[in-house]
């Protein structure tokens, strides 16, 4: 999306936005988990949809300030969609997978989907109608890993999901199709027992 299109101005249909936060969310996730193109992410503010011509959060004639919440999301009428964990997350994913070719996809014909770039990271996402279970091959070292979407590392645990990669390489991923992010994305940045990966 861009500040036109997600205001209906010029071409280009229907795009997703910030008000569908969770295609929005796993959409912007397979853009920086596929090695395919150039990436570009939004920062926008939240904007009555039926005042498509409304400028940014303000007080009188001085623009809001952008605040910070705790958990890094911004506030004051600010949506600040690059600040979402899921996102910030999928952007250090980007970076440690850079150079790294697209392998070991897997998908069950229909809208559950996962593939692993070199033995770098691992995405799997599930938008269809029934739960993902599935063991995978991955590609990646064999350790404990921690789901960059549900949460994040800090240099020794996981505040989300953890993953457990086998010596072969598998490892099994459940994704509830009810989640509101309905995806799971690990690496080598944020394996337990290894230093955090800052990108």
């Amino acid at each position: 999306d861009n500040h036109d299109n997600q205001r209906g101005h010029g071409g280009g249909g229907g795009p997703l936005t910030h008000f569908e936060p969770r295609p929005y969310k796993l959409a912007t996730a397979f853009m920086l988990a596929h090695p395919y193109g150039f990436t570009r992410l939004m920062s926008s503010y939240n904007f009555d949809r039926s005042n498509t011509d409304q400028g940014p959060p303000h007080n009188g004639d001085n623009i809001n300030d952008v605040t910070i919440n705790a958990d890094l999301t911004c506030g004051n009428g600010w949506t600040c969609e690059h600040r979402w964990r899921e996102i910030y997350n999928m952007v250090a994913f980007r970076n440690i997978v850079m150079g790294q070719n697209l392998q070991h996809w897997w998908d069950n014909g229909n809208y559950q989907i996962a593939f692993g770039r070199g033995n770098k990271g691992f995405i799997a996402m599930n938008m269809d109608n029934h739960n993902l279970d599935q063991t995978l091959q991955t590609g990646l070292p064999a350790g404990t890993y921690c789901d960059v979407i549900s949460g994040s590392y800090d240099g020794s645990s996981c505040s989300g999901t953890e993953i457990q990669v086998g010596n072969d390489g598998n490892a099994h991923f459940s994704i509830s199709n009810s989640s509101d992010d309905p995806m799971i994305a690990i690496h080598v940045g944020a394996k337990k027992g290894q230093p955090k990966v800052t990108t």
